[in-house]
């Protein structure tokens, strides 16, 4: 009976060990998942932190150019009114029939001084070595000539219109 018992002791012992043995090697390979997982959350909370960081600074940047842009609305509007009263004050018909063709050159003068800075506002601006379209090359001071003198069009200027 004494080596029965023994065989059965070492039968215990030996599926223990295997027990053992298969827990360690689970637990083992648990602990690597949950090691694997737990580099990958840090990365992962990095590029959030450093999104969350990123949109901080853009909605920054945002409110500042938002602010901006109400500023410059405001004066663009500020602009507009004066504009408004100005030609509220203004008698074109008045100047058109007392002197026709000075309100022309005057038109066409401010006409020109606005194309310029627009030319200049777009990146169009060469010192003032491009010339003006055909429509407005015209005598623009006063006493300039009627607008159906000199029609001719012969610029290669696709922003002029063309008259026939």
């Amino acid at each position: 009976m004494g080596i029965k018992l023994f065989l059965a002791s070492l039968a215990v012992i030996g599926a223990m060990t295997f027990g053992f043995g298969w827990y360690y090697k689970i637990t083992q390979a648990r602990i690597t998942t949950l090691t694997e997982n737990a580099a990958k959350l840090e990365v992962a909370i990095d590029a959030a932190e450093a999104s969350i960081t990123l949109l901080e600074n853009e909605a920054v940047k945002n409110a500042e150019l938002q602010k901006n842009l109400t500023v410059q609305l405001q004066e663009a509007e500020s602009y507009g009114d004066s504009l408004r009263k100005k030609l509220r004050e203004l008698d074109l018909l008045g100047d058109a029939m007392r002197d026709a063709a000075n309100l022309e050159g005057r038109m066409n003068g401010a006409t020109a001084n606005l194309w310029r800075d627009i030319m200049g506002e777009t990146g169009n601006d060469d010192g003032g070595k491009r010339d003006l379209p055909q429509w407005l090359q015209r005598d623009t001071g006063a006493g300039s000539t009627g607008s159906d003198g000199g029609t001719e069009n012969n610029s290669t200027d696709s922003s002029s219109p063309e008259t026939d």
